[in-house]
This record gives structure tokens, C-alpha cells and sequence, in this order.
């Protein structure tokens, strides 16, 4: 994949975006990063491969690798009822789970029958703390206040939720017996290198030389300029396009049975399948078109930040786009769009 026929810093210009870093991948391989821009407007912090973007919801990508990765060990199952496997929470049995019970298969491609409560899930605030998942779960915080249930039928509808992947980040944790970020740091992170990514939402803390903010559509700082979610499994993810980029190839060469965290090449296609006759949902992952030129994806979109991930992992190409600007319009409408469409043409 090649950038072609657009002027990245004038199209910055056009949408008022401070920072932006595209990493691509031809060949099964990383074949160039491209940054640009800065990390804080009105700072002379300059974007670099080393520069990290909050990527939101593309850490459901990473949480659905690291859990087709203990299904590889043996530690989940796709198709067996969580609630087996859970101790810390259980999902409250009701009508709906009567014949169906939820599986980490339906939890993964978002057909749980698990729905989002409304005006739920805001970034951190400092004064409230992290909660526990346990208490997100029982809805017994300011961050949401209805306890997680079960809406309809497991497999009868889709519902794209991040309560689903609270309850899969509780499900690693108490079949692991570790936290969240450090089993993601294990499976993961280390063994492809990823040393630029974190999940820990103590992150407040670290140096902020590398780290950007977050900025609106007019380019100016939003409130606390490091947004974060106390959600790690479901947008908590910070990374670098490169880091990212990482992870696009180790699927792309999962698929072809050359895993380097060891997840075998049916499991790998498995995330790449469609779910449950959806032919647009996978694991962790979003799918269009033909078998040898399907495309996967997956979006981010937070206070500050919005991003994309896009691999043709039967061609073994790809990309990441990251950026340090929320423009209020769906990524395909605004440059990140524009971007995806230069390098198709």
C-alpha cells in the first residue's frame, strides 16, 4: 500500500489536525512510517514513530488476539458459557440466556445480546479513580450506573458493546489470575516487541515525551489533554502506528501458520471468519468483501483521538492511522478517510 495523489500536511490543515502517524505494510511486512506534525498544539513536540496516540476501540483488535491466544492454550473456550470460566462476576442468568448462554465467540463478535446502557463509559476522571471491573459490571459507579445484562437472545442481534469486553477482560483475569495489562504485556506486547503500548490506566504517571494529546475538531486541547478509559480491554489502549503495525503483520502471518506469539493458523482464520451468518463481524475484528481480498478493520474514536486499522491479510497488506484529532464526523469522513482512499487508488 502506497500513499498516492494527496498532500497529507495540507488535507492536516483542512481538518485542523495537530499530529499524524501512518504506518504501512506490503508483502507481509512494514514497509515505511510517515509522521507528521505535533503532539500538543502550540508545543514544538513533534510526532516521530516513537510517538504515542491513544488508539480507543482498536483495543478490542488486541484483546481479541490475546483471547484467541489462551484459547490456543487451552485456558478459554470459544463456545463454552463464560460463566463457567468467571468468578469474580457472573452474567446474571435471565430469560433470554434460558436455551442460549453467552459465549466468549458471541462477546467477541459483539451478539451476546449484551447492549451498552446510554451515556455510559466516560474517560477517566481523576477524582473517581479506576474503578474495579467487578463494580463497572455491577453498575455500581458514576461511570455507569445499570448493571451489565443480557438484552435479547445471545446470537439473535448485533449490538456493538464495550460492556462485552469488560466482561471478557474479567473473564482473562480470573483464568489467568493476573491483571488485564500485565497478561497483555506477556502474550503480547513483549514477544512482537511492542514496547512503545500500554494498557495500564495508571499511566498518569509515565513521561509524557512521546505521549500526545488529545485535540477537537478545531484543534485546540481537550479537557485534561491525556483522556483515558478506565476500560482497558475495551479502549484502553495506547500505542504508536508502528506498534501497531506490529500486531497487523503477526495476524497476517498467523494466518499463514508462522504465529510468533503462537496462535495456530485455523484459530487465526477463525477471527478473520464471519460470526454467526454477520458477514461483517469477526473476533475482535470488522470484515468486508471476498475471501482472497478480504479486508479487515478496526476503528478508534475517543475524546482527542480517532484511528484506523486496515490489513488485506490474504494479499499481506495494510495500514495504520493514528491521529491526535477528534473531528466529530466518522473516520471515513473526514482525513483518515480520505487517507484509506489514496492508498486503494
Amino acid at each position: 500500500m502506497e500513499l498516492k495523489n494527496i498532500n497529507i500536511e495540507e488535507r492536516m490543515k483542512h481538518y485542523n489536525v495537530q499530529g499524524l502517524s501512518i504506518t504501512l505494510l506490503e508483502g507481509g511486512e512494514i514497509s515505511g512510517t510517515e509522521n507528521y506534525g505535533i503532539l500538543e498544539v502550540e508545543s514544538n513536540r513533534k510526532t516521530n514513530e516513537d510517538s504515542i496516540f491513544s488508539a480507543c476501540s482498536i483495543s478490542k483488535y488486541l484483546t481479541g488476539v490475546l483471547a484467541i491466544k489462551l484459547v490456543e492454550e487451552g485456558l478459554l473456550d470459544l463456545d463454552d458459557d463464560v460463566n463457567e470460566s468467571l468468578v469474580s462476576w457472573k452474567v446474571p442468568e435471565n430469560d433470554f440466556t434460558k436455551n442460549k448462554k453467552v459465549t466468549l465467540r458471541n462477546l467477541l463478535s459483539h451478539q451476546s445480546g449484551i447492549k451498552d446502557p446510554e451515556g455510559s463509559f466516560p474517560e477517566l476522571n481523576s477524582k473517581i479513580g479506576v474503578p474495579s471491573m467487578v463494580k463497572l459490571l455491577e453498575g455500581k459507579t458514576p461511570y455507569c450506573k445499570t448493571p451489565i445484562d443480557v438484552k435479547c437472545e445471545p446470537e439473535s442481534e448485533f449490538h456493538y458493546s464495550d460492556a462485552g469486553f469488560w466482561i471478557i477482560q474479567q473473564l482473562i483475569e480470573d483464568v489467568t489470575e493476573k491483571p488485564f495489562h500485565q497478561v497483555m504485556n506477556e502474550q503480547i506486547f513483549e514477544p512482537l516487541g511492542m514496547a512503545n503500548s500500554q494498557f495500564n490506566t495508571t499511566m498518569l504517571e509515565v513521561d509524557r515525551q512521546n505521549f500526545s494529546c488529545g485535540h477537537n475538531k478545531n484543534g485546540e486541547l481537550v479537557d485534561g489533554k491525556y483522556p483515558i478509559y478506565p476500560y482497558p480491554a475495551a479502549s484502553g489502549l495506547w500505542t504508536t502506528s508502528l506498534n501497531l503495525a506490529e500486531l497487523v503483520r503477526e495476524l497476517m502471518n498467523a494466518v499463514k501458520g508462522e504465529s510468533k506469539v503462537g496462535i495456530s493458523e485455523s484459530l487465526a482464520k477463525e477471527m478473520i471468519t464471519p460470526q454467526r451468518g454477520k458477514s461483517w463481524t469477526g473476533l475482535g475484528v470488522f470484515l468486508e468483501s471476498s475471501e482472497k481480498e478480504l479486508e479487515i478493520t478496526s476503528l478508534g474514536w475517543g475524546v482527542g483521538f480517532q484511528c484506523m486499522m486496515v490489513a488485506f491479510p490474504y494479499l499481506e497488506k495494510g495500514a495504520v492511522i493514528m491521529t491526535n484529532a477528534e473531528l466529530g464526523v466518522h473516520q471515513m469522513e473526514g482525513i483518515i478517510g480520505e487517507i484509506y482512499k489514496s492508498l486503494l487508488s
